[in-house]
């Protein structure tokens, strides 16, 4: 028989408060990377590398979104909100990054994309990252990712450069956009540093 939330209501009062539902968010961000770095299996890593495959973003999101952005799982949700964002969007992802690239040469390095940066080579870096959270140095998958943003944020905010003649409201949106992008490169740098010291959790 379906027995839902408000069943446990009724029942004594068994859905999660806030501090608990934090506390879940930290719990569950510590076991996948722990688990991930201790298999040293490639096919552990690649299941965790599609969690939100099979999980779903909104599941993943309604876990990690929630959390500060300079946390083990706020890291996290922006890692796998990124790889989702560059799967659904290949090819605007490519435009984007290719227009960012002359304004961030260290970024683009750093980053680690093949030139031309085509769908396919975006969508395979992004894996690539998220599979350096398991297999590799966490600050390093970090750093990659904070890059990527980097890079993507310069080649959106081009773009809305480029928009506004035509498109106002169009190019003020991106824009907007590409400003949220480069915090979240910034707070995956400021992660990966508490990662090296020992204080993301």
């Amino acid at each position: 028989m379906p027995f839902g939330p408000e069943d446990l209501e009724a029942n004594g009062g068994t859905l999660p408060g806030p501090a608990e539902i934090t506390e879940i968010a930290h719990h569950t961000a510590a076991i996948l990377v722990g688990t991930g770095r201790a298999a040293r299996d490639p096919e552990v890593t690649a299941r965790l590398v599609a969690l939100v495959d099979d999980l779903g973003l909104d599941t993943v999101a309604d876990l990690w979104a929630g959390r500060p952005a300079r946390s083990l799982p706020g890291a996290l949700w922006r890692l796998y909100a990124l790889r989702e964002w560059v799967r659904r969007n290949p090819i605007e992802a490519s435009r984007e990054y290719a227009a960012g690239i002359r304004f961030t040469d260290v970024a683009h390095a750093v980053a680690g994309i093949a030139e031309p940066p085509s769908p396919e080579e975006l969508v395979r870096v992004v894996d690539a990252i998220l599979t350096g959270v398991f297999q590799g140095d966490l600050a390093v998958a970090l750093e990659r990712a904070a890059a990527f943003c980097l890079v993507l944020a310069a080649g959106r905010a081009e773009v809305a450069h480029d928009r506004d003649v035509d498109d106002r409201a169009g190019a003020s949106q991106l824009t907007a956009s590409a400003a949220a992008i480069q915090t979240t490169g910034a707070d995956l740098v400021a992660a990966a540093a508490q990662w090296r010291a020992g204080t993301l959790d």
